[in-house]
């Protein structure tokens, strides 16, 4: 197939291993942009263009000019509003993201940081580094066990489902709240469907994974706050625009809850950031899913897709925009300036 190739701000050496690469480019005829002028390198090949795998906007004019076009591949990940997604519906235009490869790496970490907030791991090494570490029974005044806990999952896409294989083993009783799904389908994934007031109010453990939409930014607020446990554990993983982040800064410092955070309102965080100081809170630099293995399987994902759709058949390895909701995403696009 022909391949418009512009996968900026990912590159080359981020989504494909050496021979992944060599493979892509021996299947395919590929043109790819350079730095030369979008504008008019995109009129002069779109004309012949079967797969694009790029994030640059696609509206009605430029899709006109591809009348070969299949598929429409965003290596950043995210659907982002500067695609005519009803056209490409109405021509049977696949736009694809493959977004799922973050999801092992950020449940690991999500996990990961559950378990330092619990056991307060992170904090013991500080004190320790200062000399003020608290040996035996006397440093676990607060410690939790994840293991028989009560979990809740906010958002039950890639992310909440890689959570809950990992959970498995602690046995703990997870509920779900997604209200893009429904119970039945929830309770065939193996969790307890739930209202987010009962998730908020029911569970030691509350992880925020769902993206974010038009109808869920601020989702998590000072009133849905105050319905946590004294003391629960609230683990922020995907997006900073899903919390009221002055509420859960004050939940925070008045001691009300234990909280870890991936993702912030401004990335990244200035230096003086009054933020920074906030007591009970975890924080991480939103590294949880910037890994290497994970940008390569974005690759992986492509090539498979472009496989199938090459012999006819649907992509399956990365997410389908959907008529029904891709207007609703509103996630940030990268920004690797």
């Amino acid at each position: 197939m022909r391949v418009l190739y512009d996968p900026e701000p990912r590159t080359t050496g981020d989504i494909f291993s050496t021979e992944e690469l060599a493979a892509f480019r021996a299947a395919h005829e590929v043109v790819e942009w350079q730095g030369e002028d979008r504008d008019a390198f995109y009129a002069r090949h779109l004309p012949e263009t079967e797969i694009l795998i790029s994030q640059q906007e696609m509206g009605a004019e430029r899709l006109a000019l591809a009348p070969k076009l299949r598929a429409i591949f965003n290596v950043e990940t995210n659907f982002l509003p500067n695609i005519d997604y009803d056209e490409c519906f109405r021509r049977g235009i696949h736009v694809l993201a493959p977004g799922g490869v973050f999801a092992a790496p950020v449940a690991e970490m999500a996990l990961g940081m559950a378990l330092s907030l619990a056991r307060n791991i992170h904090g013991e090494h500080a004190a320790f580094l200062r000399g003020q570490e608290k040996w035996l029974f006397e440093g676990n005044g607060d410690a939790e066990m994840l293991a028989g806990s009560t979990v809740g999952i906010i958002g039950f896409g890639d992310l909440g489902r890689a959570l809950h294989r990992l959970l498995a083993p602690f046995g703990c009783r997870v509920q779900a709240h997604d209200p893009w799904l429904p119970p039945g389908h929830l309770r065939r994934l193996g969790v307890e469907p739930v209202s987010l007031d009962r998730l908020m109010a029911e569970n030691r453990f509350v992880f925020v994974m769902a993206a974010i939409t038009t109808a869920n930014a601020g989702l998590i607020d000072s009133r849905a706050l105050a319905l946590m446990q004294p003391g629960a554990m609230l683990i922020l993983m995907s997006r900073a625009a899903a919390a009221d982040f002055p509420a859960l800064v004050a939940a925070a410092t008045e001691g009300r809850i234990r909280v870890a955070s991936d993702v912030f309102p401004v990335e990244p965080l200035p230096a003086d950031d009054p933020i920074r100081a906030t007591p009970n809170m975890l924080f991480s630099p939103h590294r949880a899913g910037a890994l290497t293995f994970a940008l390569r399987e974005i690759g992986t994902r492509l090539l498979e897709d472009m496989d199938l759709i090459a012999r006819g058949l649907p992509p399956v390895a990365c997410r389908r925009a959907e008529r029904e909701t891709v207007a609703m995403m509103r996630s940030k696009p990268v920004d690797r300036s």
